[in-house]
């Protein structure tokens, strides 16, 4: 989520650069410059998957070396129990923020420009963050460290912590 906010912050200062130079950009003339803002958003995507995508890698061959093979196999039960619900969760959230606010444009308690429209406004964006980045990206984590352990399981043993 909060790499999701950093990209637009940084695409929203770009745009905001692009209405300052480009002569016409305001009055609909001038031509914006699409690429920057798309390389911004791929960068920025890349750079904040880093940490998230070694951890994946790193926790479970730590937990698998240090602490064994059944240390390992609960630590996957618990994140594909929390990280599954967790995913779900925030589908169904974001969704629900996201037809909040339609159903609110479509004239419910006062419609577009109502109070209810800018807090619907406001939750929608969380909910987009929420149903297309965050609940799927978890998905692909529980993925990624059961592949990483499943690589790996022949080269666990006991663990040197021996319970």
């Amino acid at each position: 989520m909060m790499a999701v906010g950093k990209a637009a912050h940084e695409i929203v200062l770009e745009v905001r650069r692009q209405f300052n130079v480009i002569p016409g950009l305001m009055e609909g003339t001038g031509e914006p410059d699409y690429k920057t803002c798309i390389a911004i958003s791929t960068e920025s995507a890349l750079r904040e998957m880093i940490l998230p995508g070694s951890l994946a890698v790193v926790v479970p061959l730590v937990v698998g070396f240090v602490l064994g093979k059944e240390a390992l196999a609960g630590l996957l039960v618990g994140t594909m129990s929390s990280g599954f619900l967790l995913a779900v969760m925030m589908a169904n959230a974001g969704g629900a923020w996201d037809n909040a606010k339609k159903w609110i444009e479509t004239g419910q308690y006062g419609g577009k420009g109502s109070d209810a429209h800018k807090a619907a406004v406001v939750g929608d964006t969380v909910g987009d963050p929420f149903k297309d980045t965050s609940g799927p990206s978890l998905n692909i984590l529980i993925k990624l460290m059961t592949i990483v352990s499943l690589v790996f399981a022949t080269s666990f043993g006991s663990g040197w912590l021996s319970f």
